[in-house]
């Protein structure tokens, strides 16, 4: 049983974003969350940027993957997004999350667009030869972010308004601070889905979807 959570924000609290600690071939359950609750961050900052959610004025280019993803510069998405990939670094730890997910609202709050990334955190047992490299991961991660930049070439203009949550999906008995809200799942009204690349560090495997309403 899952349940659906998200982090009431945005937070006055500080996190910065952790450095993957991944070893060339053999990677630990910890390096790994690493590299995954990373990428969500860098995934969630660009989708932000690439959507125009946030102005542009909002953004900075960082060098990452090999290439240049744009952040935000603004305090308080800064303060809330760190504040969720902490916890989701905390979950992850304890086997407790099966997808991190995006959703952007119109005005009226309906769900638009709907940006799912699925956790597999059995991968280790289903994959066969031997553990991928850091540079084969961080290909793959490359890969995925490029994607999402690509989407903006077919997927409709977003509302004038709009607004996005981020939802964590965990196992039922995850312990929840009192800053997060059980939530229903935000699904897109008779959606158009596109599945996107997935990458994965041997211990954990991240597939990538979006759905959208189309205009």
């Amino acid at each position: 049983k899952l349940q659906f959570l998200y982090l009431i924000g945005p937070v006055s609290s500080t996190h910065t974003m952790a450095t993957a600690q991944v070893e060339q071939t053999v990677i630990s359950l910890r390096g790994s969350v690493t590299t995954v609750v990373e990428f969500f961050g860098y995934a969630v900052n660009s989708l932000l940027y690439q959507r125009g959610v946030y102005p542009a004025e909002y953004f900075t280019p960082v060098e990452k993957y090999g290439m240049k993803i744009l952040v935000s510069t603004d305090t308080g998405l800064k303060a809330y997004l760190g504040k969720v990939l902490q916890q989701l670094s905390e979950w992850m730890m304890r086997r407790m999350v099966q997808k991190l997910v995006l959703v952007i609202s119109g005005g009226a709050g309906e769900a638009v667009e709907r940006w799912q990334f699925d956790i597999d955190q059995d991968a280790i047992r289903k994959q066969q030869g031997p553990p991928p490299s850091e540079t084969s991961v961080q290909r793959e991660i490359q890969a995925i972010i490029k994607q999402i930049t690509a989407t903006q070439t077919f997927l409709p203009l977003l509302p004038d308004e709009c607004s996005f949550d981020l939802l964590v999906y965990t196992h039922a008995d995850a312990d929840v601070p009192t800053t997060w809200e059980l939530s229903d799942p935000k699904l897109v009204v008779d959606p158009q889905n596109v599945k996107l690349r997935a990458f994965s560090t041997h211990v954990h495997k991240v597939d990538a979807s979006v759905s959208y309403r189309q205009q």
